[in-house]
């Protein structure tokens, strides 16, 4: 940061005025001259010293925009830099405006944006100013820059926390069975039989809420990485496929399995998402494949419960691969037309530096890990939040398939309840989703489609 600087430059203006003013303050006084000082200069003073102003553009849902608001306020103190902020709307709407607003040069100074293959669509190298060489840029985790990052340079910064894939279980039932976290999926699975013989779901299933259907698939990705590191890349370039790469069918397997052992709730396609967040909660269900954003959830609607709840990674068959997938935070951006760029590069420094993200905390909680260097989950975080940070210090992560490659097809979740009710089989099901990322990837003009 150059808060040294400006402080200097503050100490500087204030003894050629003779305005007595602390050396620590942000904004000086327009017209406290003493003994009747010039009013012309104290003028010019008062201008030089007046806040650099930036734009930044955001949606407004979430705790996102309350967090970026309450850094902005310390910035202004800090680095007498103002944050003027324009809100976007979400979703597809949301999408075109960003891009509409970068192909016309009216793109704010920061654009606080996904990560991942949504940023990729927005031409990174032609829109935003290369961060790689920025001293800052070195806290971020390799897991987090590799998507904001395009043509060997990285473009964004993150704002918020990482939120990660896996088994939400219940720590009061596993207590009461004696079970122990398993690291594979046989001892998976030895989880689920006792449970069963327990007479408790072991599995909660809320295939009413159809995107539920697709965790054991999308969380299992950092074994996928893990096995087979080259998938990435050859799934992106058609040269790797679900059906025919044995660890990436193993999601299919795996939710295949649980269904044909009657592991989940007799009701599991009338069960919605709250439903299963419910059965959790109560320990009436043990298991959940999820995302860690439930965590928020479940401390809202059942707050003496949510000491009961932890999470832990979707198991392998090889216990010494144990990693989580991670759902990347958004990142912040800044606009290769601004004005502004050394002030805006301030910005997102401080932002990731210690002093900015304790601010950011204190408006948004935590749904999984930080991808900053340093910046660890606060005391207190959720228990469940806690149990994943030393899969992040020991840098067993991986970011899910949809943030390092744009091959993604929209059927996903209809085909995984087909193969999750015995309709169809793992490879039919894996057959099936082949063939539907292939017209998302003709779509996009990806080269060997």
């Amino acid at each position: 940061m150059n808060r040294t600087k400006i402080a200097a430059l503050f100490s500087c203006t204030a003894l050629l005025s003779t305005v007595i003013a602390g050396c620590g303050q942000g904004q000086p006084s327009g017209g406290a001259a003493a003994g009747g000082g010039d009013s012309k200069t104290t003028q010019e003073n008062s201008k030089a010293a007046a806040p650099k102003t930036l734009t930044l553009l955001t949606g407004s849902t979430g705790t996102a925009y309350p967090a970026l608001q309450a850094v902005a306020a310390e910035a202004e103190k800090k680095l007498n830099i103002k944050i003027k902020f324009d809100i976007k709307p979400d979703g597809t709407e949301g999408d075109n405006l960003v891009k509409t607003r970068l192909a016309t040069g009216e793109m704010s100074d920061i654009l606080y944006y996904n990560s991942g293959s949504l940023f990729q669509a927005l031409n990174p190298e032609e829109n935003f100013v290369d961060l790689s060489k920025e001293p800052f840029v070195d806290k971020l985790l390799d897991s987090f820059k590799s998507t904001v990052s395009a043509g060997g340079k990285v473009f964004g910064v993150p704002g918020g926390s990482s939120n990660v894939g896996g088994i939400m279980y219940n720590k009061r039932v596993y207590k009461e069975l004696g079970l122990s976290v398993p690291k594979t999926w046989a001892e998976y699975i030895a989880n689920c039989d006792k449970i069963k013989a327990a007479g408790k779901t072991a599995v909660i299933g809320s295939f009413k809420t159809t995107w539920t259907s697709q965790l054991y698939v999308l969380a299992n990705h950092y074994n996928v990485q893990a096995q087979t590191p080259n998938f990435v890349a050859d799934y992106t370039a058609n040269k790797a496929k679900y059906a025919t790469t044995p660890a990436a069918l193993r999601g299919f397997e795996m939710t295949a399995e649980t269904y044909s052992k009657g592991y989940m709730n007799k009701d599991f396609l009338a069960t919605t998402y709250d439903g299963g967040l419910k059965l959790l909660a109560e320990g009436t269900g043990v298991h959940y494949p999820m995302l860690t954003h439930a965590v928020d959830a479940l401390a809202m609607n059942f707050p003496d419960k949510i000491k009961d709840i932890g999470v832990f990674p979707v198991p392998s068959d090889n216990a010494s691969i144990n990693g989580f997938t991670v759902w990347m935070p958004n990142g912040l951006y800044i606009n290769k037309k601004s004005k502004n760029i050394d002030a805006a590069k301030q910005f997102l420094d401080f932002l990731i530096s210690p002093e900015g993200m304790k601010v950011y905390m204190s408006k948004s909680k935590a749904n999984g890990p930080y991808v900053i260097k340093g910046i660890n989950v606060p005391d207190d975080a959720y228990d469940a939040i806690k149990e994943m940070q030393p899969y992040f210090d020991a840098g067993k992560t991986a970011p899910a398939l949809e943030f390092v490659s744009p091959v993604k097809g929209p059927n996903l979740e209809s085909i995984l309840i087909e193969v999750g009710t015995g309709q169809k089989s793992p490879v039919d099901g894996a057959n099936d989703y082949d063939k539907d990322v292939k017209k998302q990837a003709q779509q996009l003009n990806l080269k060997g489609w």
